[in-house]
């Protein structure tokens, strides 16, 4: 009915023996120093494999040889699939691909700090100069754009006045038409 002294030290022994090990196992899984290190892991492994994708993995290209008809059809197999990976690590390995991709890594991890003193004080002064020497043309521009408006202003001045003079001629040429048109139709209309 009841268990002996030493089975249930046994079975003590057993279960600290089996806490211990979940405690190890919560404590390694919780640990800050572990979560970074299994992120770093992760993180090698994933640009390990884009490194991998961009500049090429290293494929050992097979050779084969053919004692029999099916040993040639096989051979004629791989070497088609050896010239498939072979041609796929050229295109996937692509140094200005990869340099792009590193250029442009570098960009996003050069805007995650923030600029430096001598940086700041660089770009302030550099946008002094800007505006320095950007003014003059500013003006230029700014009185460019003033007489392309004025030279505009008389132009479309001077069409109107030649499309009133036009229709003020137009409407004398209609009118004196009308009235010799009128006239005639009052002469052949009249008793002779």
């Amino acid at each position: 009915m009841g268990q002996s002294t030493e089975e249930l030290t046994t079975q003590i022994e057993q279960t600290r023996t089996r806490m211990a090990s979940d405690v190890d196992a919560l404590q390694d899984k919780v640990s800050p120093s572990a979560i970074v290190e299994r992120r770093k892991e992760a993180t090698k492994e994933r640009l390990g494999g884009i490194k991998d994708r961009v500049m090429g993995a290293k494929d050992s290209v097979t050779s084969t040889t053919a004692g029999t008809a099916s040993g040639a059809v096989d051979g004629a197999k791989d070497t088609a699939q050896s010239a498939v990976s072979a041609t796929q690590g050229q295109i996937q390995g692509s140094p200005l691909g990869a340099g792009l991709v590193a250029f442009g890594a570098g960009l996003v991890i050069a805007s995650l700090f923030p600029a430096s003193k001598a940086e700041a004080a660089a770009a302030h002064r550099t946008m002094e100069a800007a505006k320095e020497h950007g003014q003059p043309l500013m003006d230029e521009a700014r009185q460019t754009a003033q007489q392309v408006a004025t030279d505009a202003k008389e132009q479309a001045t001077q069409v109107a006045q030649q499309v009133k003079e036009s229709a003020a001629g137009s409407a004398d040429t209609v009118r004196s038409e009308a009235q010799s048109s009128a006239e005639a139709v009052r002469s052949e209309a009249a008793p002779s």
